[in-house]
């Protein structure tokens, strides 16, 4: 008895992925079924430079609670009043320096466009059954279209990835809202996934520390001193538990260790400090200065956060902060490009995608 009934449970072919359903009556709504989605989502980019297209942008990024937790009202008038009237103007002319003129939309979009392309050809072999597409949290392709996109196309199930190695709830916790948000307006609504972050991946470490090595080695001069950039967030966020700092820490700690430098030879700063609230420290402009005016006349910034070469990274780091430090001083700069769509980029997130596909392929 006992033998025939785990020879009932095992019976050929009874862990195969279901693909296709029964026949459905000939008076059925169409319907598609058996795909498997995998969405990539970066933080976002405007349509355009322009005045209208920055504010439009701004403000569903600063509207969030999860980037600004402040009181609610208060908020509204600040941002509608004050911020919403000058920073448009000042932003647009930052993103026409590093506007892509060929495509016109931002190095972010394009990039992120290309990481799912690739990784899209690079999963044919895994299964046909897989969907990849890409969205931006704020602003287009939205977050909440491309899901439906999926869905539409017979995704039962979709693996969320945001492009964020450290979680934040200010990054990773609000893609995660968008995407709940929209499977509420669906009616059959598919299985999600999420991708855990990725700070400490030992793939994701080789890939980074890899690339640093490769760019150095191109210089005709060695770096003094090398900063691992992240984003910054208000210090508070770290007090009400968010575990970007340690994240952040632990990154920088294993890249160090792996490239085999001292404390004082590899540093961990936070940049794009926005408000008058305390962020985290230290901050990264302020030290590339205190660098300068101490004599160091070799230096190279790596943003081991970002995922793919943006804003932050091309106009405030290899623009800014390189300014920065010319002016103090300093001789040599070098901005380290991101992972992008590299062949060390697109390891990292296939190794995501593989890894988190497992159980559904």
């Amino acid at each position: 008895m006992v033998d025939a009934f785990r020879r009932g449970l095992h019976r050929p072919g009874m862990n195969k992925p279901v693909q296709s359903m029964p026949k459905l009556p000939s008076d059925h709504p169409p319907m598609k079924w058996g795909k498997i989605g995998v969405l990539l989502v970066n933080l976002g980019t405007p349509d355009a430079t322009d005045y209208s297209s920055m504010r439009r942008y701004l403000k569903e990024f600063l509207s969030d609670p999860r980037v600004i937790e402040t009181n609610r009202l208060l908020w509204w008038f600040v941002l509608n009043f004050i911020v919403l009237t000058r920073r448009p103007q000042a932003k647009g002319k930052d993103y026409d320096k590093i506007w892509n003129r060929e495509l016109n939309e931002s190095p972010l979009k394009t990039i992120t466009r290309s990481q799912a392309e690739k990784l899209s050809a690079q999963l044919k072999s895994m299964s046909e059954r897989i969907v990849v597409d890409w969205a931006m949290r704020y602003g287009n392709p939205s977050l909440g279209s491309r899901m439906e996109a999926l869905a539409d196309q017979g995704c039962e199930r979709v693996l969320l990835v945001p492009l964020y190695p450290q979680y934040s709830a200010a990054t990773t916790a609000t893609v995660c809202d968008k995407a709940f948000e929209s499977l509420a307006k669906l009616r059959y609504q598919p299985a999600l996934r999420v991708a855990p972050p990725y700070h400490d991946d030992p793939v994701y470490i080789d890939a980074v520390a890899d690339s640093i090595r490769t760019e150095l080695a191109r210089l005709p001069w060695k770096p003094e001193v090398i900063l691992a950039s992240f984003h910054g967030v208000p210090e508070e966020y770290l007090l009400k538990g968010d575990p970007y700092h340690c994240h952040c820490v632990k990154t920088a700690r294993l890249l160090r260790d792996r490239l085999g430098y001292s404390d004082k030879e590899f540093c961990m700063t936070f940049q794009s400090r926005f408000g008058r609230a305390k962020w985290l420290e230290p901050y990264t402009d302020e030290t590339v200065k205190k660098l300068a005016a101490e004599g160091v006349k070799n230096l190279a910034i790596v943003t081991p956060g970002f995922s793919a070469d943006c804003l932050e990274t091309l106009e405030e780091i290899a623009g800014e902060n390189a300014e920065f430090f010319h002016h103090g001083g300093g001789e040599n700069f070098a901005a380290i490009p991101c992972l992008n769509d590299s062949d060390g980029g697109m390891r990292v997130i296939r190794n995501i995608v593989e890894r988190e596909l497992k159980g559904w392929i």
